[in-house]
């Protein structure tokens, strides 16, 4: 990666927010990251200069079909896959209840689903609405609580004859965990059945790759990533076309296009193109110029900065008294997201103490209910911190020192 980390901030105008007279320190990425300049700019100026409807004959109405058709190849680089097979939605949730419809019109009785006790629950609950309204039975992969981990024996005892779809998280967005993917999807296919995966929090840490991990649908959301609130689904292309998917006749009857019911958010689409692009543009001219490889470069050098950011962070954590860290350690494959407790203090508070220090942290159980819940904290939440391409090492010793101010008070 060539671009240097005061080079990234400079690019992000909310770095610039102060609170309570210091600068503001985020730490919310894993619920939402900021926006560079550039997306922004390109949203505004596809809203001010090019905003019509698509596929008329003037010039607007041209050159939105030429920008929505690049935002879709440039999100085809990021997930290395055809721009054929790139659907955008609203948010990850509503695509995934919008494929869970239409997957489970083909199933009934007696045929199985397999979710995870990690996963967000977006990532759940859509297909508990098919076992509701199909009678297909849902099982769930347990957790190691001790590991934070995929109990895989668990997962493997689960995969059979019945099975028709693993649905799977690429990363735990409450604790950090990094699945085995490529694993997983492999032991829904050895049974011949299909496999989703909510890379929500994956996307942003690990580039997506989905030719490697073998999967036939996978979600990601812009948002968090530098761009929009948007949601992305790559389905293979075959399976996209053979979907009993709802869908006005006139519109789009082939690939991602046919996913996208009614008038989409053109300056979303936009932005999230212009998000892979400023991630891009962190690699410098790698592979020639490639958008793939720059792609590639940039997520090397990112994640070299945010292990070390993770690292002290974590050891950090483990050193104030009081405080109890959760999630696999910085050696085991996870993102750089800290999920911990304050004895003394619920999540609200610390979040709150921490805010009026100019440090902003998110709170709760993140819709990732069922995990948190087994931590033992479904009522008061745990506390999460997640390091981004523009955290410093400074915003880490601030962090820790506002943890430490409040674990000593408590």
């Amino acid at each position: 990666m060539t671009a240097s980390l005061e080079q990234v901030r400079a690019q992000f105008p909310a770095l610039a927010r102060s609170h309570g007279g210091v600068r503001v320190a985020y730490f919310d990425g894993p619920g939402g990251t900021q926006v560079p300049q550039g997306v922004a700019d390109a949203m505004a100026d596809y809203l001010l200069h090019h905003n019509a409807n698509t596929h008329w004959e003037y010039p607007t109405s041209a050159e939105t079909d030429a920008m929505l058709a690049g935002a879709r190849a440039a999100m085809a680089d990021f997930l290395n896959c055809d721009a054929s097979e790139v659907a955008f939605g609203n948010n990850m949730t509503t695509l995934t209840f919008h494929i869970a419809r239409a997957l489970g019109a083909r199933w009934g009785a007696g045929d199985e689903i397999i979710v995870t006790d990690l996963d967000h629950h977006a990532n759940i609950a859509p297909w508990l609405r098919v076992a509701r309204e199909r009678g297909v039975t849902v099982r769930h992969a347990r957790a190691d609580i001790d590991t934070g981990e995929l109990d895989w024996a668990s997962l493997g005892a689960l995969v059979g004859a019945k099975t028709r779809l693993l649905a799977i998280g690429g990363a735990s967005n409450a604790i950090g965990t990094v699945n085995d993917i490529a694993r997983a999807t492999a032991l829904a296919r050895s049974v011949g059945a299909l496999s989703f995966v909510d890379a929500v929090h994956y996307a942003p840490h690990v580039l997506v790759d989905v030719r490697a991990l073998d999967c036939d649908f996978l979600a990601c959301s812009p948002y968090k990533f530098y761009g929009p609130h948007t949601g992305v689904l790559y389905g293979r292309r075959d399976l996209i076309n053979a979907l009993d998917a709802p869908r006005l006749d006139p519109a789009p009857s082939a690939d991602g296009e046919r996913l996208e019911t009614g008038t989409q958010n053109h300056e979303g689409i936009v932005g999230s193109g212009a998000a892979v692009d400023f991630l891009a543009s962190l690699g410098g001219s790698a592979g020639n110029g490639s958008r793939r490889a720059r792609l590639e470069a940039a997520f090397t050098g990112l994640h070299t900065r945010a292990h070390g950011l993770f690292t002290r962070l974590w050891d950090g954590l483990g050193a104030i008294s009081g405080v109890t860290r959760y999630g696999p350690p910085p050696t085991r494959p996870r993102t750089p997201t800290a999920a911990f407790t304050v004895s003394g203090v619920d999540s609200t508070g610390v979040a709150k103490a921490l805010a009026a220090r100019g440090v902003f942290v998110s709170h709760g159980d993140f819709y990732a209910s069922t995990i948190v819940a087994q931590l033992g904290h479904g009522d008061d939440g745990l506390v999460r911190a997640g390091c981004a391409c523009y955290t410093s090492p400074d915003e880490i010793e601030r962090l820790l020192e506002g943890v430490a101010v409040i674990a000593r008070a408590a």
